[in-house]
C-alpha cells in the first residue's frame, strides 16, 4: 500500500515505537499530528471492539477490520458515530482487485 501513496502509520505496542516500513510504531491511536483516515484492524476479533472505539475517539473516517475479523457491535457503534466499516476482508486484496 505504502508504493501506492498511502502512508500507513503502525500501531502496535509490542513494538515499543521501532521503527516498521520507514515509520515510527505507536502503542495506541491517539492522534499522531496527522489527520488518520482509516483504521486497519489486524487483532483478533474479541479486541476489535476497543480499536474501533478508538478509531471513533481519535475521528477517524472508515474502520477496516481484516480478514476472520468481526465484531457486529463494534460495527454498529463505528457506524452510529459516522464512520465506514468494513469486516471480514483484506484491504490489500481490495485494493489491487479495484487497481487491476
Amino acid at each position: 500500500m505504502q508504493s501506492q501513496g498511502y502512508r500507513i502509520i503502525p500501531v502496535n505496542p509490542a513494538l515499543n515505537g521501532a521503527t516498521v516500513l520507514g515509520e515510527q510504531s505507536y502503542n495506541d491511536l491517539e492522534p499522531k499530528g496527522a489527520a488518520i483516515d482509516l483504521v486497519d484492524v489486524f487483532r483478533r476479533s474479541e479486541f476489535a471492539g476497543a480499536v474501533s472505539d478508538d478509531a471513533v475517539s481519535i475521528g477517524a473516517r472508515y474502520i477496516w477490520m481484516q480478514d476472520g475479523v468481526v465484531d457486529e457491535a463494534a460495527a454498529e457503534r463505528a457506524r452510529t458515530a459516522g464512520l465506514g466499516v468494513i469486516m471480514d476482508d483484506c484491504i490489500l486484496r481490495q485494493h489491487k482487485r479495484r487497481r487491476g
